[in-house]
């Protein structure tokens, strides 16, 4: 019944600037969950991005910092990243994440994931 919906990646220069963005459909209380970009290249784990607190802290990845920019909108139920100052090995596809925070059952959160949109950087 939950839905992310990722968008915005595509093919970009080097030094160039994308913005992502994943909206969120269904039986979600978007403003009680934190959200986290993650991102996997061809052959290698899937790594943390960047990630936004239903109270809005945030924290990136060393490799992005200082170049990459989480944000939340709660009344749109969307979350985007900010790509600035892109690499090469930023080359990945990108995907959504949903973390419930609060009211959970017992131990146990839900957490959803989106499909994924691929950033290709390159020239």
């Amino acid at each position: 019944q939950v839905q992310l919906v990722e968008s915005g990646g595509g093919l970009v220069q080097p030094g160039g600037s994308l913005r992502l963005s994943c909206a969120a459909f269904g039986r979600i209380i978007f403003s009680i969950n934190a959200m986290g970009w993650y991102r996997q290249a061809p052959g290698k784990q899937r790594e943390l991005v960047a990630t936004i607190t239903s109270g809005g802290r945030k924290n990136y990845a060393d490799s992005v910092k200082g170049r990459f920019t989480i944000s939340r909108d709660n009344a749109k139920d969307t979350v985007f990243l900010q790509m600035n100052s892109l690499k090469p090995e930023d080359t990945a596809d990108y995907y959504c994440n949903a973390a419930q925070e609060y009211y959970c059952s017992g131990n146990v959160c839900s957490e959803y994931w989106g499909q994924g949109t691929q950033v290709t950087v390159s020239s």
